[in-house]
C-alpha cells in the first residue's frame, strides 16, 4: 500500500503541489509530495511510514525560504493552518504549536494579559520555523521565552527537550538530529492585556511603515554582521531598487527582495548572489544569507 491510499492518514496529501502556493515569495516550483497533517498524532503516523530515506522539508507560511523552479523532490509537510493548537496553561505559560502564526502567539498572550511575546508580532512565519531559526524582531529572539519544547523525529516518536539541549544564538539553533518541533511552552509574565495590545499595534505601525508588507516578499535576505545591519550595507551599495527580472531590492527597505508581480525563483536567487558580490566587493563583509534555498535548479 503507498502513503496516497492509506486510509489511516487523516491529513491532506497532494502530488505534484506548486509551491508557488504556499511560499511567501509566490515563487516555487512542485513538489513530489506534499502532506498537511490532521494534527500531532496524524503526522506522528505518516512520518512512521515514510521511507527511511525520504527527503523531508517542513513548510509553516513558506517566508525565509526560496523553493527552486524546478520544485522539491521529497516530501514537504506543511503545518501551516493545522497545527494551530494554542492556549493558556496558567497565570504564565502559553502552549503553541508549530503551526500556529507568531503574530497570533503574540496577539493570544497579550489578550490573556502575559507579557514578554509581543516582539512575535514583526515575525512572518510559524513558531515551528520561528524556533528552527531563533527568529526575531524589534529586539527580541524566540528562545528568548521557550520554557520547553516537544519534537518529533522521522520514525514518528515524540520528545520534550529544554532549552539548554541546543546551541542557540543569533538566527541560528543547533539540537538533536532528524528532529522537527511541533510546539513549545512560552514562559511569560503577568502584564496588562490593554497596554501589550497597544505594543503590539504599535510595532506593527513601525514595521509597516519601514517594510514592504504590501508587496510578496520573505523578510530579512540576509542576517546582520555583528556591529551593523545588513540594510544599511546595501544601501550604503546603491543597490536599492535593483532587479533582476521581476525580484527587486525594495526600496523601502534594502534588506528585503520582493516580487513585483513576474519574478521567479532564479531571479530572486540570482539577485541575492548580485547583492552579495557587491556588497563583499564594495566593503569587504561577506554577508551571511538567512534565507533558505531549497529544491532543485
Amino acid at each position: 500500500m503507498t502513503i496516497a491510499s492509506d486510509k489511516s492518514l487523516r491529513g491532506t496529501l497532494r502530488e505534484k503541489e506548486l509551491l508557488a502556493k504556499h511560499t511567501s515569495w509566490r515563487v516555487g516550483g512542485p513538489v513530489k509530495t506534499f502532506y498537511q497533517p490532521a494534527d500531532i498524532e496524524d503526522l506522528r503516523l505518516f512520518l512512521s511510514k515514510l521511507e527511511d530515506n525520504e527527503k523531508i522539508y517542513w513548510l509553516g507560511l513558506g517566508s525565509n525560504l526560496l523553493i527552486r523552479d524546478a520544485g522539491f523532490d521529497g516530501t514537504m509537510i506543511c503545518t501551516s493552518g493545522v497545527l494551530n493548537g494554542i492556549e493558556v496553561l496558567d497565570g504564565q505559560r502559553l502552549y503553541v504549536e508549530a503551526g500556529v502564526a507568531c503574530p497570533k502567539a503574540a496577539k493570544v498572550s497579550a489578550k490573556n494579559a502575559l507579557t514578554g511575546a509581543e516582539f512575535l508580532c514583526g515575525i512572518p512565519g510559524t513558531m515551528g520555523g520561528a524556533l528552527a531559526m531563533n527568529a526575531g524582531a524589534f529586539g527580541g529572539e524566540t528562545w528568548d521565552v521557550v520554557e520547553v519544547v516537544q519534537t518529533v523525529t522521522a520514525s514518528g516518536e515524540l520528545k520534550t527537550r529544554s532549552p539548554d539541549e541546543y546551541q542557540i544564538s543569533y538566527r541560528h539553533v543547533v539540537g538533536p538530529q532528524q528532529e522537527w518541533f511541533v510546539s513549545c511552552v512560552l514562559k511569560l509574565s503577568s502584564g496588562d492585556a490593554k497596554q501589550s495590545q497597544q505594543k503590539i499595534k504599535d510595532l506593527l505601525n513601525k514595521r509597516g511603515a519601514s517594510q514592504p508588507t504590501q508587496q510578496p516578499n520573505a523578510g530579512s535576505v540576509f542576517r546582520n554582521p555583528k556591529g551593523d545591519y545588513a540594510a544599511r550595507l546595501i544601501e550604503s551599495c546603491g543597490l536599492k531598487g535593483t532587479c533582476i527580472g521581476g525580484a527587486c531590492v525594495s526600496d523601502k527597505h534594502a534588506n528585503f527582495i520582493v516580487n513585483t508581480g513576474t519574478a521567479t525563483a532564479t531571479d530572486i536567487e540570482e539577485l541575492i548572489t548580485y547583492v552579495h558580490t557587491q556588497v563583499e566587493k564594495q566593503t569587504g563583509v561577506d554577508l551571511n544569507r538567512e534565507v533558505k534555498i531549497v529544491g532543485d535548479r
